[in-house]
């Protein structure tokens, strides 16, 4: 879509919304990211806000009533389509216009039937609207989200760290730690974001890792983060035994097991719940998986397994992102980061376009998508 016609202050107001959407990353699930800028008949910035949690008020109910009168006849810059419909809030399409907004700029069309329509209330009062003001920014943002939507599934973060040939422990095993403290502290941050972790028996049996988010205070006008949902596939529920980290109770834990397995020992646990899915492939079957998390309402997930569950996710195209850390070293053998794919010639590599690429310490940090867009239905 082009983008609309707009000034340099609209555009600086588009950016400082998406800014402000990123706050809510981690504390608004199920709900979409958005912020919002409202710019006087001036041009002048009045009033700002971002969804902050689910059922609190949008975006543009903080931004408008920071705003007060000045909203009158002014701007408002919004990363995401006004919703038009009412659910535990009001529609924010009604309170624009009740506010005497004169023009509405937004980034992405909302694409949930249940909220679109909101431009064409807005025109329908008078409104001005144009779409698509620094909508790739936008789409990366609420990545997440669009992708549950869109797709019927959660939105997937491959993640890893590996030395700079590709390997993610040495010969004999050992991978503590490969990349810094400060790349680990990178990857709490992106647990705090998702909304649930993912790793296979694999990891769970070499490394009884816990899984839970190191979150941050939260500043004094910002909700608490909210832990990750720890998901564990245990096809045959032996790699998740009594006193793993995993069942502390720090976070909320799901296994997700064979239905023939015997998980008696997990099935009353009071800090775990139990997942029966067909088996599919030597595990479980992926689609069934990613269903079950999807009706649970987890709109993104950080897989954080080793080689051969993620392989299984590339081979099913089910990877949106990939973070990898890479730390300045070299090892010359040990287990490599991906395993399979289901690609066997290079006309079949997924290919990737990089969208960030900085120093986290003395690592690299890669983030990447796929370069042709997955299939869009799940």
């Amino acid at each position: 879509m082009a983008g609309p016609q707009v000034n340099e202050r609209e555009r600086a107001a588009m950016s400082r919304a998406l800014r402000l959407a990123a706050r809510g990353l981690g504390t608004t699930s199920p709900n979409p990211v958005v912020g919002c800028v409202v710019l006087d008949a001036r041009g002048e910035r009045a009033g700002e806000g971002w969804h902050r949690q689910a059922g609190g008020p949008h975006a543009e109910v903080h931004a408008l009533r920071e705003a007060g009168g000045r909203a009158r006849g002014g701007t408002a810059l919004v990363t995401l389509e006004p919703c038009n419909h009412t659910g535990r809030t009001a529609p924010c399409a009604r309170a624009l216009v009740e506010a005497g907004v004169r023009r509405v700029v937004y980034a992405v069309a909302d694409p949930d039937p249940r909220a679109e329509g909101g431009a064409a209330t807005l025109r329908a009062a008078g409104v001005e609207t144009a779409a698509g003001l620094l909508g790739e920014e936008a789409e990366r943002v609420n990545a997440a989200w669009l992708t549950s939507v869109r797709r019927g599934r959660p939105h997937i973060t491959w993640k890893y760290a590996a030395t700079l040939d590709g390997r993610t422990a040495a010969a004999d095993g050992t991978s503590r730690w490969i990349t810094s403290a400060e790349a680990r502290a990178d990857v709490h941050r992106l647990r705090a974001e998702a909304d649930a972790v993912l790793v296979g028996s694999g990891t769970a049996r070499a490394d009884d890792p816990h899984l839970a988010a190191r979150l941050p205070a939260p500043a004094p006008d910002a909700p608490a983060p909210v832990q990750p949902l720890r998901v564990v596939l245990d096809t045959t529920a032996t790699a998740v035994r009594p006193g793993a980290r995993v069942l502390d109770g720090a976070a909320p834990t799901l296994v997700a097991v064979a239905g023939d397995a015997d998980a008696g020992h997990l099935e009353d646990h009071p800090h775990a719940k139990v997942l029966r899915l067909p088996r599919a492939g030597g595990g479980l079957d992926l689609t069934a998986l990613l269903d079950a998390l999807h009706a649970r309402e987890v709109r993104s997930v950080l897989l954080e397994g080793g080689a051969r569950l993620a392989g299984a996710f590339v081979a099913a195209r089910a990877v949106d992102r990939v973070v990898g850390y890479l730390a300045p070293a070299l090892l010359g053998a040990g287990p490599q980061a991906l395993t399979d794919g289901g690609i066997s010639t290079i006309a079949d590599a997924l290919r990737l376009d990089i969208t960030d690429a900085r120093r986290i310490g003395p690592d690299l940090r890669i983030t990447a998508v796929p370069a042709t867009p997955l299939t869009k239905e799940h």
